[in-house]
C-alpha cells in the first residue's frame, strides 16, 4: 500500500472497524519504526509536548494505558515526518501554534501551561469547531459545494484515534484483538475447511 492511500484512509471518516487489515499492518510498521526511530524529527520539545496532551486528553489512561502510553505523539511526529507533504506538515504545525494563540486569547497562557478544566474547555471548543467542520464537509459531499477546508482538530482527532487503535497497546490490550490469527490450517481439505 502506497503511502498517499494510507494517509487519505487515515483522514477518510471510514470508522476504525472498517480499515483494512494490510492498513493496520502498514500504520502498526509506522509504530515500530517511530519506536526505533531515536526521537523526535518534526515536532520540537513545546509541540510534542502539546500533542501529548490533547491526544491524552482524547484517548487518557484507565486501567489500559492512554494515548501517551501507547507513544501516540511519536506516531503522529512520524507521520509529519515522512508520510505528510510538505504543505500538510506545515498546515499541522500552524494548527498546533493556533492551539495556543487561542489558549493565550483565553487564558493568558499556551495550552501546555493552563491548569486542566482550561485545558479541557479549550478541547471542547475545538471538538465543537470540529464537528461542525464535519457536518459542513458532509453537507459539501451531497451538494456541488466547495469542501471546506480542513479542520486540525478533527485531523488531530482521527489521527489520534488512529495512532491509538493501530498500537499493540490499543489494539491487544484495549480491543482484545490480535493481527495474527490463533490458528491456521492452510493443508486443510476443503470439506474441513468449510465447517
Amino acid at each position: 500500500m502506497q503511502r498517499r492511500d494510507v494517509l487519505k484512509l487515515l483522514t477518510s471518516a471510514a470508522a476504525l472497524s472498517a480499515i483494512p487489515l494490510d492498513l493496520i499492518l502498514a500504520v502498526q510498521q509506522a509504530h515500530a519504526q517511530a519506536s526505533r526511530g531515536g526521537g523526535l524529527r518534526t515536532l520540537n520539545s513545546h509541540q510534542n509536548a502539546t500533542v501529548t496532551r490533547i491526544t491524552e486528553l482524547i484517548i487518557p489512561e484507565t486501567d489500559v494505558p492512554g494515548a501517551r502510553g501507547a507513544k501516540v505523539n511519536e506516531f503522529i511526529d512520524l507521520l509529519l515526518t515522512e508520510w505528510f507533504d510538505e504543505p500538510d506538515a506545515k498546515h499541522f504545525l500552524m494548527g498546533l501554534a493556533q492551539v495556543d494563540a487561542e489558549s493565550r486569547k483565553s487564558f493568558g497562557a499556551n495550552f501546555i501551561d493552563c491548569n486542566p478544566s482550561q485545558q479541557t474547555q479549550r478541547m471542547k471548543q475545538m471538538d465543537d469547531e470540529a464537528m461542525e467542520y464535519a457536518r459542513t464537509q458532509k453537507l459539501a459531499g451531497q451538494s456541488q459545494t466547495p469542501p471546506p477546508p480542513s479542520n486540525f482538530f478533527y485531523a488531530l482527532k482521527k489521527l489520534t484515534l488512529v495512532g491509538y487503535y493501530t498500537s499493540e497497546i490499543g489494539f491487544e490490550k484495549e480491543l482484545g484483538k490480535s493481527i495474527i490469527p490463533a490458528g491456521h490450517d492452510g493443508c486443510a481439505p476443503l470439506q474441513e475447511a468449510r465447517r
